[in-house]
């Protein structure tokens, strides 16, 4: 196994930390009990024996093939197991130029490539992670003042963050990559030339040393494993960092305690509104500045001790008093409304006139099947329950009254639907007629409006009169112009309010059955 890899970026110093969350109580005696350099190194050391176990294990098992049995067993499962993807849906969904079969689907060969391919690779990531926590750790005071001092400069003339990428090009790319293939010379070798007596460093002449090209780190190496360890405390740094996130969004944020959650969200909407309107006239430079220079300083070992001992001292004993004036003026202000939402809902009794001229309980069905109805003009049954208890609530809500109530102003309804060729009753049980008029010069297979498909035709000879949308029942039956036809409704109503729904509720069902009808709001 090869210690290490030449020109390739692999973190070689202490393990990258992982981030912990406990207590800032925990932290302190944490930190007065051992130095943080002697945890890492006792980690280490501990964690030394099992890596090199691991290592010889990891060789034998590479000697033999590649791909065994338990793997091919595996594949298989797992593609039973996973869902195939549906092309067609995706290539829909996906840019017109990007074609869905060029992106494969999950192979465990695949990911097992990817993940060694990905991981020889990684290491510039932790790299960089690793300069960085050393520079906000104040490791070295010369760097992370020297970082304030460009952090300084920028904030107060942001125009210079556009120099910024062509600053970390040069230093960071093209001056090691130029000194690396002009080296200079030996330290025992001295030069007397008026060209490095000042600078001790002579760029004259051919490169004397090959190109650097950043390489991948070899597979079972030293660094390989070391890219391993890192990528394996990232994913735990990512889970612990997500947990927390969620851990103190979520519950003052999902409404689970509406108070709260109403409070932020008035104080989110007025900062909004207040910064929409005065955001230009804050000095942003100087409070960028002072943010940026104290989250550096909070992140010095001794400010850092300082604060625990201030937060301890200071702001533990005042914690639930400030947390109790906060819940009370929160009870006092925050009024909501506790009363649930109510809706009138209705359904339409049904009755048709038999064979032998009796009215029969059809149906209840939230449609009145009027004469101009869709149903109607298509020759469709009407869809409903037969019995009044199976009627049911619309999803989400449920019955605020005990019993159903005759609507008694069947001309409302009617006028509202526009509803004509009906006969309104405006007495007794309010019952609306459909009507079937009759006239000598009309032929017998024109009339409109019944369900056997009989409709009101137009008088082949003389002037048509003019017919109401609706008339009264009594006026119909005076004047003699018109009879009831075969169907007959009335309206039927009762209060709902909404419903405490879980999660899984929510989603609405598929079709609901023929027997149960549910009315609408």
């Amino acid at each position: 196994m090869d210690e290490c890899t030449a020109d390739a970026f692999v973190n070689r110093d202490d393990p990258i930390p992982v981030i912990s969350f406990g207590t800032l109580e925990e932290l302190s005696d944490e930190g007065d009990d051992m130095s943080d350099a002697d945890r890492k190194r006792d980690r280490f050391k501990k964690r030394g024996k099992d890596v090199k176990k691991n290592i010889k294990k990891v060789q034998q098992k590479a000697s033999e093939r590649g791909s065994s049995i338990q793997d091919r067993l595996l594949e298989k499962l797992l593609q039973q197991v996973i869902p195939i993807e549906d092309l067609s849906s995706s290539r829909a969904e996906s840019h017109p130029f990007q074609d869905p079969a060029a992106r494969p689907s999950f192979s465990l060969p695949t990911m097992s490539a990817n993940f060694r391919r990905f991981n020889a690779r990684i290491g510039v990531v932790f790299v960089f992670q690793a300069k960085l926590i050393r520079l906000l750790s104040w490791n070295t005071p010369t760097h992370t003042l020297s970082f304030l001092a460009i952090y300084t400069f920028i904030c107060l003339d942001p125009y210079l963050i556009t120099v910024l990428p062509f600053v970390v090009i040069l230093l960071a790319l093209l001056i090691p990559a130029f000194i690396s293939r002009h080296p200079a010379p030996p330290p025992t070798i001295t030069t007397f030339s008026s060209h490095t007596a000042s600078f001790g460093y002579n760029a004259a002449g051919p490169p004397l040393a090959p190109a650097p090209t950043v390489k991948p780190v070899k597979e079972l190496s030293k660094d390989f494993f070391r890219n391993m360890r890192d990528l394996q405390n990232c994913m735990e740094d990512f889970s612990r960092v997500h947990d927390q996130i969620i851990h103190l969004l979520t519950p003052p944020t999902n409404f689970s305690n509406e108070p709260v959650s109403s409070t932020i969200f008035l104080f989110a909407f007025f900062t909004a509104l207040l910064l929409f309107i005065a955001s230009h006239l804050l000095p942003w430079r100087i409070i960028f500045l002072a943010i940026g220079w104290a989250i550096t300083a909070s992140s010095h070992p001794n400010i850092q001790r300082q604060l625990i001992a201030t937060h301890k001292a200071h702001v533990v004993p005042r914690k639930e008093e400030a947390k109790s004036y906060i819940d009370s003026w929160i009870s006092k202000d925050i009024i909501l409304d506790s009363t649930p939402e109510t809706r009138e809902v209705e359904i339409f009794e049904l009755q048709k006139l038999s064979s032998a001229g009796e009215w029969e309980t059809w149906l209840f069905s939230s449609s009145p099947y009027d004469p101009l109805s869709e149903g109607r003009i298509r020759s469709e049954r009407p869809r409903g329950t037969r019995f009044f208890e199976d009627v049911q609530p619309p999803p989400g809500w449920e019955w605020s009254e005990k019993k159903w109530t005759l609507d008694l102003w069947s001309r409302e309804w009617v006028e509202e639907r526009i509803i004509t060729g009906v006969e309104v009753e405006t007495e007794g049980e309010r019952w609306v007629y459909d009507i079937r008029y009759e006239y000598d010069d009309v032929d017998q297979g024109s009339i409109f409006g019944s369900i056997d498909s009989e409709c009101l035709a137009t008088p082949t000879k003389g002037k048509k009169k003019m017919l109401p949308s609706w008339e009264e029942g009594s006026d119909a039956e005076n004047e003699g112009r018109g009879r009831r036809g075969e169907w007959r409704r009335r309206r039927w109503v009762r209060m709902v309010k909404r419903k405490w729904q879980a999660r899984r509720s929510l989603q609405m069902k598929g079709a609901e059955s023929d027997l149960t009808e549910c009315c609408d709001v």
